[in-house]
């Protein structure tokens, strides 16, 4: 098991890798949570390890410390490593994607969680 602290000191490792450019309007920076953020969409619980937000407060990166917990909480630190730093670069993403008015990474997210429900409906 990780303290929050472990993955605090993670996420400033990983947050140093990215050039400060990317941080440009990100005036919330990234958040860690210590909660899981749990969903449940046609009768499947999902874990949401990381959200980007950005609405009439600001732009920020929410990273949910309780939500790797319960899905890597006895993995290797190198894994664990990689799974936040793929969530922190994946929700980067969105905000890069925000300040250019796109939406691919959106769009792609949102078919590939209908593919993933239709495929878990039809294991039932």
């Amino acid at each position: 098991m990780y303290t929050i602290d472990d993955i605090e000191k993670i996420l400033n490792e990983i947050a140093d890798e990215i050039p400060d450019e990317f941080f440009k309007h990100l005036n919330g920076g990234v958040v860690l949570l210590d909660r899981c953020e749990a969903l449940s969409q046609d009768g499947v619980k999902l874990c949401t390890l990381g959200e980007y937000h950005h609405d009439s407060l600001g732009r920020w990166i929410c990273i949910y410390y309780g939500s790797f917990m319960r899905l890597y909480s006895d993995v290797s630190e190198d894994v664990l490593r990689k799974e936040l730093r793929e969530t922190v670069f994946h929700e980067f993403t969105h905000h890069l994607e925000s300040l250019a008015g796109e939406r691919g990474l959106e769009i792609k997210d949102e078919i590939r969680m209908k593919e993933y429900l239709k495929n878990t409906s039809n294991k039932k």
